[in-house]
Protein backbone atom coordinates (compact mmCIF):
# COMPACT_ATOMS: atom_id res chain seq x y z
CA UNK A 1 0.00 0.00 0.00
CA UNK A 2 1.20 3.40 -1.13
CA UNK A 3 2.20 6.15 2.24
CA UNK A 4 2.76 9.86 1.80
CA UNK A 5 5.71 11.25 3.76
CA UNK A 6 5.07 13.48 6.60
CA UNK A 7 7.72 16.21 8.13
CA UNK A 8 8.02 12.84 10.70
CA UNK A 9 6.78 10.19 10.03
CA UNK A 10 4.29 8.36 7.23
CA UNK A 11 1.00 7.46 6.62
CA UNK A 12 -0.28 4.44 4.99
CA UNK A 13 -3.37 4.73 3.03
CA UNK A 14 -5.37 3.45 0.20
CA UNK A 15 -7.39 5.66 -2.09
CA UNK A 16 -10.58 3.78 -4.18
CA UNK A 17 -13.19 5.04 -6.54
CA UNK A 18 -13.85 6.71 -9.80
CA UNK A 19 -11.23 9.44 -9.78
CA UNK A 20 -13.47 12.08 -10.82
CA UNK A 21 -15.74 11.41 -8.29
CA UNK A 22 -15.71 13.49 -4.73
CA UNK A 23 -13.74 12.53 -1.89
CA UNK A 24 -14.92 11.02 0.85
CA UNK A 25 -11.99 10.36 3.85
CA UNK A 26 -12.96 7.27 6.17
CA UNK A 27 -10.67 7.98 9.80
CA UNK A 28 -10.20 4.71 12.31
CA UNK A 29 -11.46 4.79 15.53
CA UNK A 30 -8.52 3.86 18.55
CA UNK A 31 -6.77 0.98 17.87
CA UNK A 32 -8.30 -0.29 15.02
CA UNK A 33 -7.09 0.49 10.90
CA UNK A 34 -8.16 1.55 7.52
CA UNK A 35 -9.38 -1.54 7.59
CA UNK A 36 -12.35 -1.15 10.08
CA UNK A 37 -14.27 0.23 6.80
CA UNK A 38 -13.71 -2.79 4.74
CA UNK A 39 -17.93 -3.31 4.49
CA UNK A 40 -18.71 0.37 3.67
CA UNK A 41 -16.28 0.25 0.71
CA UNK A 42 -18.23 -1.21 -1.48
CA UNK A 43 -20.99 1.19 -1.42
CA UNK A 44 -18.99 4.24 -1.00
CA UNK A 45 -16.55 4.01 -3.66
CA UNK A 46 -19.70 3.77 -6.15
CA UNK A 47 -20.49 7.84 -5.70
CA UNK A 48 -17.21 8.69 -3.65
CA UNK A 49 -13.29 8.77 -4.49
CA UNK A 50 -12.64 7.13 -0.77
CA UNK A 51 -9.36 7.70 1.04
CA UNK A 52 -8.77 5.74 4.14
CA UNK A 53 -5.54 5.50 5.79
CA UNK A 54 -4.18 4.67 9.33
CA UNK A 55 -4.08 7.21 11.75
CA UNK A 56 -0.43 7.68 13.40
CA UNK A 57 0.60 5.02 15.52
CA UNK A 58 -1.88 2.56 14.05
CA UNK A 59 -1.39 -0.38 11.32
CA UNK A 60 1.35 0.68 8.74
CA UNK A 61 1.82 4.16 9.62
CA UNK A 62 4.55 5.24 11.66
CA UNK A 63 4.87 5.20 15.11
CA UNK A 64 6.34 8.33 16.01
CA UNK A 65 7.15 9.52 20.07
CA UNK A 66 4.19 10.39 21.74
CA UNK A 67 2.40 12.03 23.14
CA UNK A 68 0.28 13.25 20.44
CA UNK A 69 -2.36 15.57 20.22
CA UNK A 70 -5.85 15.64 18.10
CA UNK A 71 -4.33 18.88 16.72
CA UNK A 72 -1.81 16.77 15.31
CA UNK A 73 -3.96 13.63 13.83
CA UNK A 74 -6.29 16.71 12.22
CA UNK A 75 -3.42 18.13 10.41
CA UNK A 76 -2.00 14.27 9.11
CA UNK A 77 -5.16 14.75 7.45
CA UNK A 78 -5.05 17.64 5.82
CA UNK A 79 -1.39 16.68 5.39
CA UNK A 80 -2.39 13.70 3.67
CA UNK A 81 -4.92 15.27 1.39
CA UNK A 82 -2.65 18.21 0.40
CA UNK A 83 0.35 15.54 -0.56
CA UNK A 84 -2.68 13.58 -2.92
CA UNK A 85 -3.77 17.10 -4.57
CA UNK A 86 -6.94 17.31 -2.77
CA UNK A 87 -8.14 20.24 -1.82
CA UNK A 88 -11.87 19.63 -0.19
CA UNK A 89 -13.46 16.39 1.03
CA UNK A 90 -16.43 15.12 3.12
CA UNK A 91 -15.30 13.73 6.30
CA UNK A 92 -16.66 10.84 8.28
CA UNK A 93 -14.64 9.41 11.55
CA UNK A 94 -15.78 7.40 13.94
CA UNK A 95 -14.68 7.39 17.86
CA UNK A 96 -11.40 8.99 18.12
CA UNK A 97 -11.78 9.44 14.24
CA UNK A 98 -15.08 11.89 14.96
CA UNK A 99 -12.97 13.96 17.28
CA UNK A 100 -10.45 14.28 14.26
CA UNK A 101 -13.56 15.55 12.80
CA UNK A 102 -14.63 17.82 14.90
CA UNK A 103 -11.36 19.37 15.26
CA UNK A 104 -11.21 19.89 11.38
CA UNK A 105 -14.59 21.10 11.33
CA UNK A 106 -13.79 23.54 14.50
CA UNK A 107 -10.10 24.79 12.70
CA UNK A 108 -10.22 23.84 9.27
CA UNK A 109 -13.86 23.71 7.87
CA UNK A 110 -13.07 25.09 4.27
CA UNK A 111 -11.35 22.28 3.67
CA UNK A 112 -14.81 20.38 4.53
CA UNK A 113 -17.80 19.81 2.21
CA UNK A 114 -19.79 17.60 5.27
CA UNK A 115 -18.81 15.67 8.13
CA UNK A 116 -19.65 12.73 9.96
CA UNK A 117 -18.91 12.24 13.53
CA UNK A 118 -19.69 8.68 14.60
CA UNK A 119 -20.01 6.89 17.89
CA UNK A 120 -17.89 9.79 19.42
CA UNK A 121 -18.07 12.79 21.95
CA UNK A 122 -16.99 16.35 22.50
CA UNK A 123 -15.17 14.87 25.38
CA UNK A 124 -14.71 11.34 25.69
CA UNK A 125 -13.86 9.75 29.11
CA UNK A 126 -11.96 10.92 32.31
CA UNK A 127 -7.96 11.74 32.76
CA UNK A 128 -7.91 9.18 35.11
CA UNK A 129 -9.19 6.34 33.05
CA UNK A 130 -7.23 7.38 30.36
CA UNK A 131 -3.62 7.91 32.43
CA UNK A 132 -4.70 4.45 33.85
CA UNK A 133 -4.77 2.58 30.62
CA UNK A 134 -1.71 4.65 28.92
CA UNK A 135 0.24 3.21 31.82
CA UNK A 136 -1.20 -0.34 31.40
CA UNK A 137 -0.18 -0.52 28.04
CA UNK A 138 3.08 1.05 28.92
CA UNK A 139 3.95 -0.97 31.32
CA UNK A 140 2.23 -4.02 29.58
CA UNK A 141 3.73 -4.17 26.50
CA UNK A 142 2.24 -6.41 23.98
CA UNK A 143 0.80 -8.70 26.03
CA UNK A 144 -1.38 -5.64 27.58
CA UNK A 145 -2.39 -5.19 24.16
CA UNK A 146 -3.84 -8.99 23.80
CA UNK A 147 -5.49 -8.62 27.16
CA UNK A 148 -7.26 -4.66 25.16
CA UNK A 149 -8.11 -7.08 23.07
CA UNK A 150 -10.37 -9.17 24.79
CA UNK A 151 -11.53 -6.48 26.77
CA UNK A 152 -12.86 -4.95 23.32
CA UNK A 153 -15.44 -7.04 22.33
CA UNK A 154 -17.62 -5.79 25.04
CA UNK A 155 -17.14 -2.09 24.21
CA UNK A 156 -17.43 -2.66 21.04
CA UNK A 157 -20.31 -4.80 20.14
CA UNK A 158 -23.54 -6.17 21.70
CA UNK A 159 -23.47 -9.77 23.13
CA UNK A 160 -25.85 -10.52 20.71
CA UNK A 161 -23.85 -9.86 17.61
CA UNK A 162 -20.51 -11.05 19.54
CA UNK A 163 -22.37 -13.98 19.89
CA UNK A 164 -23.35 -14.43 16.18
CA UNK A 165 -20.65 -13.01 14.61
CA UNK A 166 -17.39 -14.68 15.87
CA UNK A 167 -14.86 -14.36 12.53
CA UNK A 168 -16.08 -10.52 12.18
CA UNK A 169 -15.51 -9.66 16.08
CA UNK A 170 -11.98 -11.80 15.87
CA UNK A 171 -11.14 -9.63 12.82
CA UNK A 172 -11.82 -6.40 14.11
CA UNK A 173 -10.34 -6.53 17.63
CA UNK A 174 -7.49 -8.42 16.68
CA UNK A 175 -6.71 -5.21 15.07
CA UNK A 176 -6.29 -3.63 18.62
CA UNK A 177 -3.77 -6.54 19.68
CA UNK A 178 -1.90 -6.09 16.47
CA UNK A 179 -1.46 -2.26 17.20
CA UNK A 180 2.04 -0.64 18.75
CA UNK A 181 1.81 -0.25 22.39
CA UNK A 182 3.41 3.49 22.17
CA UNK A 183 1.19 4.32 19.10
CA UNK A 184 -1.72 3.04 21.53
CA UNK A 185 -0.66 5.40 24.40
CA UNK A 186 0.35 8.21 22.57
CA UNK A 187 -2.83 8.09 20.95
CA UNK A 188 -4.65 7.88 23.92
CA UNK A 189 -3.18 10.59 25.69
CA UNK A 190 -4.53 12.47 21.77
CA UNK A 191 -8.25 11.12 23.02
CA UNK A 192 -7.43 12.37 26.97
CA UNK A 193 -6.51 15.80 26.21
CA UNK A 194 -9.49 16.37 24.02
CA UNK A 195 -12.10 19.04 24.60
CA UNK A 196 -14.27 20.82 21.96
CA UNK A 197 -17.68 21.20 24.29
CA UNK A 198 -16.82 25.23 24.30
CA UNK A 199 -16.22 25.14 20.42
CA UNK A 200 -19.01 23.11 18.40
CA UNK A 201 -20.72 25.96 17.69
CA UNK A 202 -17.80 27.20 14.93
CA UNK A 203 -18.68 23.93 12.85
CA UNK A 204 -20.70 25.24 10.05
CA UNK A 205 -20.26 22.64 7.50
CA UNK A 206 -23.05 19.84 7.26
CA UNK A 207 -23.20 18.09 9.80
CA UNK A 208 -24.50 14.04 10.65
CA UNK A 209 -23.87 12.49 13.99
CA UNK A 210 -24.40 8.93 14.20
CA UNK A 211 -24.73 6.74 17.99
CA UNK A 212 -25.04 3.55 19.04
CA UNK A 213 -28.37 2.85 21.50
CA UNK A 214 -25.80 0.52 22.91
CA UNK A 215 -22.79 2.02 22.79
CA UNK A 216 -21.16 2.33 26.78
CA UNK A 217 -18.25 3.76 25.36
CA UNK A 218 -19.89 6.97 23.92
CA UNK A 219 -23.96 7.01 24.55
CA UNK A 220 -26.24 8.60 22.65
CA UNK A 221 -26.43 11.74 24.83
CA UNK A 222 -23.27 12.29 23.87
CA UNK A 223 -24.12 11.98 20.26
CA UNK A 224 -27.11 15.13 21.07
CA UNK A 225 -24.55 17.05 23.35
CA UNK A 226 -22.60 17.39 19.91
CA UNK A 227 -26.27 18.15 17.66
CA UNK A 228 -27.74 20.54 19.93
CA UNK A 229 -24.01 23.26 19.40
CA UNK A 230 -23.99 22.74 15.73
CA UNK A 231 -26.51 24.65 13.66
CA UNK A 232 -28.19 22.26 11.27
CA UNK A 233 -26.96 19.00 12.49
CA UNK A 234 -28.96 15.62 11.91
CA UNK A 235 -28.35 12.61 14.83
CA UNK A 236 -29.31 9.26 13.58
CA UNK A 237 -28.89 6.59 16.39
CA UNK A 238 -28.38 2.67 15.23
CA UNK A 239 -29.20 -0.33 17.36
CA UNK A 240 -25.35 -1.31 17.68
CA UNK A 241 -22.56 -0.75 20.28
CA UNK A 242 -19.22 1.58 20.11
CA UNK A 243 -18.02 0.17 16.31
CA UNK A 244 -22.13 1.13 15.02
CA UNK A 245 -20.39 0.90 11.49
CA UNK A 246 -19.49 -2.92 11.70
CA UNK A 247 -22.20 -4.01 13.82
CA UNK A 248 -24.95 -1.72 11.69
CA UNK A 249 -23.28 -2.04 8.70
CA UNK A 250 -25.83 -1.84 6.24
CA UNK A 251 -27.92 0.39 8.20
CA UNK A 252 -24.76 3.13 8.70
CA UNK A 253 -23.87 2.36 5.29
CA UNK A 254 -26.87 3.77 3.70
CA UNK A 255 -27.65 6.49 6.71
CA UNK A 256 -23.86 7.96 5.69
CA UNK A 257 -24.98 7.95 2.30
CA UNK A 258 -28.08 9.36 2.19
CA UNK A 259 -26.78 12.41 3.89
CA UNK A 260 -23.69 12.71 2.09
CA UNK A 261 -26.07 13.09 -1.09
CA UNK A 262 -28.81 15.24 0.09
Amino acid sequence: MPTVKLADGELNYRLEGPVDAPVLVLSNSLGTTHEMWDAQVPAFSEQFRVLRYDTRGHGSSSVTPGPYSIEQLGRDVLGLADALGIDRFAFCGLSMGGLIGQWLGIHAGERLTRLVVCNTGAKIGTDEVWDERINTVLEGGEQAMRDMRDASVARWFTPDFAAQHPVEVARITQMIASTSPAGYAANCAAVRDADYREQLGAIKVPTLIVCGSQDPVTTTEHGRFIEQRIANAELVELVAAHLSNVEAGERFTRSVLKFLRD
